[in-house]
């Protein structure tokens, strides 16, 4: 009752063709695939930026507002 063999696997290829068809399969497979592809291509365009903004320094005279801000209700 451990794994499932190749038959099983091809019982539920066949059902899943059956209820969803191969043309809808095939569409999500390249669905998948150009936003597999997307995602790279985003990555590897983000990956200079990061490194840029991460190698600028924060100015030593930066002022940092330790108070909360509060509206116009809590005053």
């Amino acid at each position: 009752m451990g794994s499932l063999s190749i038959t099983h696997w091809m019982i539920v290829l066949a059902i899943v063709a059956l209820v969803f068809g191969t043309k809808k399969i095939r569409n999500l497979g390249s669905d998948l695939g150009g936003a597999i592809k997307d995602f790279k291509e985003g990555m590897q365009e983000s990956g200079p930026v990061a490194t840029e903004t991460a190698a600028q320094p924060i100015p030593a005279d930066a002022k940092v507002d330790a108070q909360p801000r509060r509206s116009a209700t809590q005053q």
